[in-house]
């Protein structure tokens, strides 16, 4: 039996986790307090073999309790279950960010307002951040990007070879810091000042086209594709689980996606898992 045991931040994308990972055929608990994880792990064993995967969500609102959690892990380890520490964790301005569109109140929050409920959660789990087996910070990740990461995380556990993750980003909002490998295509004539184009995304055939419509273009894609077909084995033969190819233009709209999904179908006719994610697709 293997137990993942998630925590984090309030507000980092713990709730969104679990449900990913129910997808992923997990047992799942929200919000158990440490103390009754062995009694819990006891009445699962019982029931002889029907629950494989266990996902517990223990976090800030169990209060001081979470102070137990570690000694907790190590009774589980102990008694011989694989048990892994997934830790969520996103940057202050961003947790703030969340709370305010949410309007939902911090289990910490007091009078000495949001800003110092998060900073004061942060010291408390410091140690959890430090001995967890997988930290994700969702501070700049939409909800398929999570899953992304999370697919990554459990095939690197299952055994699988390589996941690849292939990513349009906007330069004008930030490096991708997860990438791999970063490819700019902002030396190519942008739809952006195409009227009827201004509007769509890569997404749309239109914009494809266009896109395509320059040599320079069709010979950049052709010369990716060569090299990836020459790189790919050999991060799989170093034992490389997951690799991010991140694809930038200006705003993350037009040329990059046209070449995300291109590159990205490139590969699956190839043979390989591939996730495609638009990071700033949407924004303004």
């Amino acid at each position: 039996m293997q137990y993942t045991i998630v925590t984090g931040m309030s507000g980092s994308g713990k709730t969104r986790v679990i449900r990913y990972l129910e997808d992923m055929g997990y047992f799942c608990i929200d919000n158990m307090p440490p103390v009754l994880i062995p009694k819990f792990s006891e009445m699962l064993t019982s029931v002889n073999g029907k629950f494989n995967n266990v996902a517990l969500v223990i976090d800030i609102r169990v209060g001081d309790m979470i102070n137990e959690l570690l000694e907790q892990i190590q009774v589980l380890k102990d008694s011989g279950y694989d048990c892994r520490l997934l830790y969520l964790d996103a940057n202050d301005e961003t947790l703030v960010k969340r709370y305010k569109e949410t309007r939902r109140q911090h289990p910490l929050e007091n009078s000495n307002g949001l800003l110092a409920a998060i900073r004061k959660e942060r010291k408390m789990l410091e140690k959890l951040y430090m001995a967890a087996d997988n930290v994700i910070d969702t501070s700049k990740y939409s909800n398929q990007t999570l899953l992304n990461k999370l697919k990554e995380i459990y095939a690197r556990d299952s055994g699988q070879q390589l996941i690849i993750n292939v990513m349009a980003f906007g330069f004008k909002y930030g490096m991708p810091l997860d990438a791999d490998l970063v490819f700019d295509v902002r030396c190519f004539p942008n739809p952006f000042y195409v009227d009827e184009l201004k509007h769509k995304t890569g997404n749309d055939k239109e914009v494809q086209d266009y896109v395509l419509s320059f040599s320079t273009a069709v010979e950049f894609l052709e010369k990716l594709k060569d090299m990836m077909k020459f790189m790919i084995p050999l991060y799989i033969e170093e034992g490389k689980v997951s690799l991010t190819i991140a694809i930038g233009c200006t705003g993350g709209k037009h040329r990059s996606v046209t070449m995300t999904n291109k590159l990205a179908e490139y590969l699956k006719e190839s043979g390989y898992e591939v996730n495609v994610s638009y990071r700033d697709l949407g924004k303004e």
